[in-house]
């Protein structure tokens, strides 16, 4: 996807209010997540040392923004998200089950393809809720995405009676498919057109199994084999309005134990990532049993203002020909 204004298009919100409401969404939907899931606000890392393995490796292509520290061979990496850190920092924090964190995640990734959703710099609530072996399974992670898409549709509310100019609408029922129910409902389409199409036919649904290998020997996207176990994880997805199409809001999903880990990193052909601590604390069941994610922060403020450019709602850089179309529009990009 490329960037675009759709026809007609206008925000609804000149620049003092869309700084004033991006406030408004993060201060409210963050106090609804921690309510709504039991959790603690942490500091977190910009970056970590790459020997400690802890870096989210996305899809296995992208390269991280790396330094030396001074006086020091040690090679320290911009994070791609903290899915790893932060089931380390529950286990040396000592939470307990039913509790977690959440903490603002900043990251840099140079490799992604700008358009109207994404950009290099990424901002995002990531969490991390400690669980029983028992709740390894669909009805628990289904009912903690219901708890995720609750908080979201108070948000919702919460800016709407604020702002009563905003007259988007989500899709109040979440609705739950699988991947290999995606394919087999739209075998002739591409992972992105079978999203577009079933978002906007449900309007609100989450997609099940993200990185296992479906019949038709792809997957429908990409997942590192590390944090997520691809069959109890799954991306939050909203119809985009103003753009017409599916918007992704959150990745995430219960964390792989000892055997899905070494399941995963057998398929990958990654087993060498063993070697490192964080790898060898899952495999000797010396970490909590997880479930946690990501949730976009200026994604969900760019979903429920109404927006129809990440760059209306976060400073970043961007290409000329964004620029250009953006003030042929009179779309203000920060």
């Amino acid at each position: 996807m490329k960037t675009y204004f759709p026809e007609n298009y206008t925000s609804t919100m000149n620049l003092y209010e869309t700084q004033e409401a991006i406030s408004f969404v993060k201060e409210t939907f963050q106090r609804n997540l921690s309510h709504a899931l039991h959790l603690k606000r942490v500091s977190a890392p910009l970056f970590v040392l790459q020997s400690t393995g802890l870096n989210d490796d996305l899809n296995g292509i992208e390269e991280a923004v790396s330094f030396n520290l001074a006086d020091s061979n040690k090679k320290c990496v911009i994070v791609h998200s903290l899915a790893k850190w932060k089931r380390m920092a529950l286990h040396d924090y000592d939470f307990y089950v039913g509790n977690g964190l959440y903490t603002d995640m900043n990251a840099i990734r140079k490799d992604e393809q700008l358009d109207n959703l994404h950009s290099i710099y990424v901002d995002q609530w990531d969490w991390e809720k400690v669980i029983e072996r028992k709740d390894r399974n669909l009805d628990f992670l289904k009912a903690t995405v219901r708890k995720i898409h609750a908080a979201i549709l108070l948000t919702q509310d919460e800016l709407k009676m604020k702002y009563p100019v905003l007259t988007g609408e989500l899709g109040r029922e979440l609705h739950f498919v699988t991947s290999e129910e995606l394919l087999q409902r739209y075998p002739d389409l591409s992972p992105k057109e079978r999203e577009n199409a079933i978002l906007k036919e449900l309007k609100s649904v989450f997609i099940i199994g993200i990185g296992k290998k479906l019949s038709n020997g792809e997957s429908h996207d990409g997942r590192a084999p590390d944090y997520d176990d691809w069959d109890l994880n799954g991306d939050l997805m909203y119809y985009n309005e103003v753009l017409d199409c599916a918007f992704e809001v959150s990745s995430m999903g219960i964390r792989v134990d000892e055997v899905s880990l070494d399941k995963q990193l057998k398929e990958k052909n990654c087993e060498d990532r063993k070697k490192f601590p964080y790898h060898q604390m899952i495999l000797n069941n010396e970490l909590p049993l997880t479930i946690g994610g990501g949730i976009g922060q200026s994604r969900l403020c760019m979903l429920l203002m109404g927006k129809a450019h990440i760059g209306e709602v976060q400073s970043s850089i961007w290409d000329e020909e964004t620029l250009r179309l953006a003030k042929e529009r009179n779309v203000v990009i920060l």
